[in-house]
């Protein structure tokens, strides 16, 4: 038996009370770095370690105790970030209530010490005699020999001004974590190796952005003709020469599946071959045919463009197929639309606007181009 079938998956629309995985995550309010720093060695993304904070280890403490309250419940894989932090829960047997109220109450235990956190540190400048001065720190091992004292530190130390303050002051200070984690239930079995790479890579990523901020930082405001569009990438991809698009028609792919592949077959390898000629590539890659071609472009190392069907949320970050590239500055990720949280799949008639946005965008850029060189 292979390593994923062993799993059991939650299928969608079922009571989140059986075997399953999940993937959990929580965020520090407003994204503040209160979990941990960020380490990168010889500035090599690569080797990029988070060193957690006495909060951090805490919640870590607090993350992987939960199979002490909850038997039917392991701790697959974790990973803690500056202001977040990704777990995967195994669910392995049917569970008298659902994830949900599971993590609900690690949810309420986290808050707990993000009140303790903010307790320590308030205390710490009133009366910087009262606790001891590395109250909060920063563990230079990244994880320490006993994780368990950083908690038994934060909940004293919380007790004790609690007593001072009382109920109604101590409640009233921040909790750091005031939003519910998010949890996405596992329906298919390639989604754990994804899911544990994604969570593996964030460190590095994290890095990676770091120190090319260019790249990622969504710019808002991008001028193509009368369309305006948000970007994240790499701008200067709209001062090329020679522009085309990559749009596989229904057609070729109807006839291929009838057996005359031929034009489906000319069609791709035609747009690889302009790609290696030099030219820019643009397409929203929706159809499976026209994936196959930008997976040829990245592995190629050519620049192209991407149209994306939902806008940029705050501390976007590209896909996994398209971070590497992003960060070579060899692609450029365009959106004409704002982000929705809601969306989750893309509609008939957006495919047809953003091919169309596509042809919109090489017929401008090249018409500039030539304009400029006849001037």
């Amino acid at each position: 038996m292979a390593e994923q079938e062993k799993w059991k998956w939650q299928e969608p629309g079922r009571a989140w009370n059986g075997v399953g995985l999940y993937h959990v995550t929580l965020t520090v309010t407003d994204r503040q770095p209160l979990l941990g720093t960020l380490a990168t060695p010889d500035n090599d993304p690569l080797k990029a370690r988070v060193n957690r904070t006495a909060l951090g280890n805490a919640l870590v403490d607090c993350l992987l105790s939960i199979p002490t309250h909850h038997p039917e419940v392991q701790v697959l894989h974790f990973c803690l970030m500056p202001d977040h932090l990704h777990a995967v829960l195994y669910v392995r047997r049917t569970m008298p209530t659902g994830i949900g109220t599971l993590v609900r109450g690690f949810w309420q235990a986290a808050k707990k010490l993000g009140r303790a956190h903010t307790a320590v540190l308030s205390s710490s400048l009133t009366s910087p005699s009262s606790f001891p001065p590395n109250a909060i720190r920063e563990n230079p091992q990244g994880v320490p020999p006993t994780l368990r004292d950083e908690t038994t530190h934060l909940e004293s130390a919380s007790t004790a001004l609690r007593q001072t303050m009382g109920d109604e002051a101590y409640y009233r200070l921040a909790p750091v974590f005031t939003e519910m984690p998010f949890i996405r239930p596992m329906s298919h079995n390639t989604q754990l190796p994804n899911t544990i790479r994604y969570i593996d890579m964030n460190p590095q990523r994290l890095a990676t952005k770091r120190m090319k901020p260019g790249y990622f930082r969504v710019q808002q405001g991008i001028t193509i003709g009368e369309r305006t569009y948000d970007g994240v990438g790499n701008t200067t991809l709209l001062m090329g020469e020679q522009y085309d698009t990559v749009h596989v028609r229904s057609k070729m792919v109807k006839a291929a599946e009838l057996g005359n592949n031929k034009e489906l077959r000319d069609y791709m390898n035609g747009c690889v071959l302009k790609a290696r000629q030099g030219v820019i590539m643009v397409s929203p890659f929706i159809s499976p045919q026209e994936k196959q071609v930008m997976q040829v472009l990245l592995r190629e190392q050519r620049p192209f463009i991407v149209l994306a069907d939902n806008g940029f949320r705050d501390f976007y970050k590209p896909i996994d197929s398209l971070f590497d590239a992003c960060a070579a500055g060899r692609v450029l990720i365009l959106s004409p639309w704002p982000y929705d949280a809601n969306k989750r799949h893309i509609s008939r008639m957006e495919c047809v606007a953003l091919n169309e946005m596509a042809e919109e965008i090489c017929h401008i850029l090249s018409k500039k181009n030539i304009a400029q060189g006849n001037s």
